[in-house]
């Protein structure tokens, strides 16, 4: 069993808080362990709920249409909200359940380690933008440590609202960018440099 693996049978028991009680399936994350490009949602809706995967309904599809301009690929990039529950009625998620998830959020980083995190919604981008409004601040990256961040509106606030949708598509154009200037997870050590050389 991988890492992910591991922490996302752990997401399965939690009853951290009362979310556990009204779920259909916990939904932790999505994307290949060494992805470079990770997206943080805010919370699963109906169908993520049933499916146990993230942004699989037409949010899911329009993020897919976003990741096609860009030239990647779903397969990619890993996937992931701030909480792994559905909250009732899709409400928006509440402090004290975004604290229960922050442990499994802050694994998810750990084992991924990417080079870029994009925030989509308000509740993930307070976790890097304390205080910060979202209209004010999309598109526009900051780095933290070795990672860069970049906040974008949520893609299901982008379908029912126009300027929303004009903005993602532009602020993602940024992305291919951003991964070329990211710091790469892990230099090469030395030792592992003079094996390859040794197959020459």
């Amino acid at each position: 069993m991988t890492e992910l693996e591991q922490l996302a049978a752990e997401v399965a028991q939690c009853h951290k808080c009362s979310l556990a009680r009204g779920r259909t399936k916990t939904v932790p994350g999505q994307g290949p362990a060494n992805a470079r490009l990770m997206f943080i949602g805010e919370a699963p809706g109906f169908h993520e709920d049933r499916q146990g995967l993230p942004f699989v309904g037409a949010a899911g599809q329009f993020l897919e249409e976003l990741l096609a301009s860009i030239g990647m690929s779903r397969e990619q990039v890993y996937i992931c909200n701030v909480i792994k529950c559905r909250p009732p009625n899709n409400r928006d998620p509440l402090p004290e359940e975004i604290e229960a998830c922050r442990p499994y959020l802050d694994r998810q980083i750990e084992i991924v380690r990417p080079r870029v995190i994009v925030t989509l919604g308000r509740f993930s981008m307070a976790r890097y933008f304390p205080n910060a409004s979202i209209s004010q601040i999309h598109g526009r990256p900051k780095r933290i440590g070795d990672i860069l961040y970049l906040p974008l509106f949520h893609p299901a606030a982008a379908l029912h609202q126009p300027r929303f949708r004009a903005a993602i598509e532009q602020d993602f154009l940024k992305i291919p960018e951003l991964l070329k200037q990211a710091v790469p997870v892990e230099e090469e050590r030395p030792d592992q440099r003079a094996q390859q050389l040794s197959l020459f």
